[in-house]
């Protein structure tokens, strides 16, 4: 696991995470922390979304926690479905052009599951989670945007093949909810879990 230090106390708060958008939003509420990459296998499907997102933030937020027990651990997961499908991140651009043209004209959900873990007072591992949802709608385009909007973002690290923060002009009409959600890590959820933890 790659870990970068943000701060040096004996309760550190960790971002289970390397997503650049995650440590930022975290830093954006004003928090210190660690960032630990965990090496986990996540899974690609569930009976929901909303199941997806929690299984692999409880997974991530295990594994850093295994080894920072002294810390308290703030994992995520989020994913695209539209139609009763979920979409996760696209392994080549082709399938990301594919993903994002089945977006034109539609709305669809994005779920970020957040998980939080730290130790009670008797020692053991105490886990508090939430799911967050929004809804984003999409313009309707052609496959030169869609090519287009690639060439300016990475597709290959997003679920549903686009992201919120940048280039949203080109392809999104808008959204319903929060747009730190379909950022990655949504605020008052990621607040009330690490109020609960004292971080």
């Amino acid at each position: 696991m790659k870990k970068k230090n943000h701060r040096d106390t004996s309760q550190p708060l960790i971002l289970a995470s390397g997503s650049p958008r995650r440590q930022q939003i975290l830093a954006r509420l004003g928090k210190t922390f660690q960032v630990v990459s965990p090496e986990v296998e996540e899974a690609r499907s569930a009976e929901t979304p909303a199941t997806l997102t929690l299984l692999n933030a409880r997974k991530k937020a295990r594994a850093v926690w295994e080894e920072n027990r002294g810390a308290v651990v703030l994992a995520a997961d989020t994913v695209v479905a539209e139609g009763g499908r979920i979409l996760n991140k696209p392994e080549s651009r082709e399938e990301a052009l594919t993903m994002l043209l089945s977006l034109s004209g539609r709305t669809h959900e994005v779920f970020t599951g957040v998980v939080v873990n730290f130790a009670g007072t008797d020692g053991a591992l105490v886990c508090r989670e939430e799911v967050a949802r929004s809804e984003v709608i999409f313009k309707s385009f052609e496959e030169a945007v869609a090519r287009a909007y690639h060439d300016l973002v990475n597709p290959l690290d997003k679920a549903g093949a686009y992201g919120i923060q940048e280039g949203r002009e080109q392809v999104l009409a808008g959204w319903r909810g929060s747009f730190f959600n379909i950022m990655g890590l949504p605020l008052r959820e990621t607040l009330c879990l690490l109020d609960e933890a004292g971080a």
